[in-house]
This record gives structure tokens, C-alpha cells and sequence, in this order.
């Protein structure tokens, strides 16, 4: 069974940088994609980052550009997300999820197949505030 742990989240003031893993176990062959989501209170979850496994193709939202990269370590079944130049609009959990079979684009923005990818992480508080 796919399972999924977020950790690396704390409080950092604007401008500072954390770093996110996601730690995976029951990964198959059938695995391709693995991406950040956030949840600010009172909105919304929200795509951040995606990343396809095999072939490193990354996606980004636009108001990470620049400042996020989302990387993988295949051996530790590991996905990390390096967040640089934090905003307090970057405060929310983040949550990382895992989907067989599918492109970083489309895991990121295709939001009507968040509900059904294979696994998600409890989650991990980011809170950004000076």
C-alpha cells in the first residue's frame, strides 16, 4: 500500500527558505507523478509544484515560479520542495500526493482528479510570519 509522510515544516520569517520531504513506501513501477498542494485557512487547496519521477519534468504554479523547486531521490523515494524567498502568502499545510500513470502538468492542474490520486500525506504546517 502506498504510503505517503510530509515533514520540514515550521515558522520562518518572510524572505527565509524551508526545505519539504515527502518520504514514500509501497512505490511500484506504475508510479510517475508526485506533487506539493497547500491550504491556506479559509481557502481553497491549491496545486503547487509537480514532478514526474521518471523523467524529472517539473511544474510549477505561477506564484512559485522562481522561488520553489520541487526535486526528487528516486533510492530514497524521497520528493523534496526547496521554498527560497518565503511570503506570508506561502502560510498553509502542505500536502504531498502521489498518482500512477500521469504528467506533472496534468497531476498539478487537473483539479477534479485530486480526490482520486493513489495516496496523500497528512500533511505539514509552513508558516511564514514575522
Amino acid at each position: 500500500q502506498l504510503r505517503l509522510v510530509e515533514s520540514g515544516g515550521g515558522l520562518v520569517q518572510p524572505g527565509g527558505s524551508l526545505r519539504l520531504a515527502c518520504a514514500g513506501s509501497g512505490f511500484n513501477d506504475d508510479l510517475y507523478g508526485v506533487g506539493w498542494f497547500r491550504q491556506a485557512p479559509g481557502k481553497e487547496r491549491e496545486g503547487v509544484a509537480c514532478i514526474n519521477i521518471h523523467d524529472d519534468t517539473q511544474y510549477y504554479e505561477d506564484p512559485v515560479v522562481g522561488r520553489f523547486t520541487i526535486s526528487r531521490d528516486n533510492a530514497k523515494k524521497t520528493v523534496y520542495l526547496q521554498m527560497d524567498s518565503l511570503k506570508p502568502e506561502d502560510t498553509g499545510v502542505y500536502y504531498c500526493a502521489a498518482e500512477s500513470s500521469i504528467t506533472a502538468t496534468a497531476m498539478c492542474v487537473m483539479t477534479s482528479l485530486w480526490d482520486r490520486y493513489d495516496a496523500w500525506g497528512q500533511g505539514t504546517q509552513v508558516t511564514v510570519s514575522s
